[in-house]
């Protein structure tokens, strides 16, 4: 439609033989700001959600859920992604404050903010399982990646998943709960997440619970190759943990170097039903 005004407009004047360079140039206007605006169009706001969610147990109030809190907060910012770290699946311990009922916490999360979910077993754990999750507004190809220990220790892993838009563009999206105990295991954890997610070339945004501040070493492995997306933002951003008065900045987004320039925001929120405290973060991707 603005393609046949802009002809139209330049019929007209060159009928009349007047100002026909400024309509030429009106046309060329009308026609970029059009293409401006379907590029525009094209590009996607995506909302990435961090949350570690201490096995879905209120840590300030023993023995009380907060699964309902937790999925609350998801529908009330709509993520089109979630990293949960701290995920128990139908183990005796989560059990103790859902009722006296074994839950998979990640599908039990899934159904009540109608997202798809995926648990990624670290251990065996409470006869059940411990790991992390992701949660997504679509289904993904999902996948569970071990982590090396060391030193020994509990067992970690990361939940990975492919996503594919309709016009075939695709990014990774991970999330991860590296070791408390040992730095030796977060610096070989780091170094193997750094080897699965960069053997996919493609886009990657990892988010989750690193259990390192930005003084230690596999901080300095992981920024080598990825970003603090915090800091592209903030030159000092928000602690996150202990949730009722953060002191320390264990909890992350990182994303590969090619997307600089795409985060819009990033925000520690202001919860306490769990013991660390969510990112929110919002990217523009083509």
């Amino acid at each position: 439609m603005t393609f046949w005004l802009g002809l139209t407009v330049i019929s007209f004047f060159s009928e009349k033989g007047q100002l026909c360079h400024m309509c030429k140039f009106l046309f060329f206007l009308i026609i970029g700001f059009f293409f401006s605006c379907l590029a525009e169009a094209q590009q996607r706001t995506l909302t990435f959600l961090t949350f570690n969610i201490y096995h879905g147990e209120n840590p300030y109030h023993a023995g009380e859920s907060n699964l309902a809190e937790v999925a609350a907060l998801i529908q009330k910012y709509q993520p089109d992604f979630v990293a949960l770290q701290e995920v128990d699946s139908m183990t005796v311990r989560s059990a103790s404050s859902q009722g006296g009922r074994k839950v998979d916490l990640a599908a039990e999360l899934a159904e009540l903010t109608g997202m798809h979910g995926y648990f990624a077993k670290a251990i065996d754990f409470s006869q059940g399982g411990y790991g992390e999750a992701i949660l997504s507004k679509w289904p993904l190809e999902f996948s569970t990646i071990s982590l090396p220990t060391p030193m020994g220790g509990e067992g970690r892993s990361m939940a990975f998943a492919k996503v594919e838009f309709s016009d075939g563009k695709e990014f990774i999206f991970a999330g991860t709960h590296l070791c408390h105990e040992f730095e030796a295991n977060r610096n070989a954890q780091t170094e193997e997440i750094i080897r699965q997610l960069l053997r996919h070339e493609l886009p990657v945004v990892i988010a989750g619970d690193f259990n390192f501040e930005p003084n230690e070493r596999a901080y300095g492995i992981l920024s080598k190759d990825f970003l603090d997306a915090a800091l592209l933002l903030n030159a000092s951003p928000a602690a996150t943990y202990p949730a009722e008065a953060p002191t320390s900045r264990i909890d992350y987004f990182w994303i590969s170097q090619d997307l600089r320039g795409t985060v819009i925001s990033i925000e520690v929120l202001d919860v306490d039903f769990s013991d660390h405290r969510p990112i929110l973060m919002k990217l523009k991707m083509d």
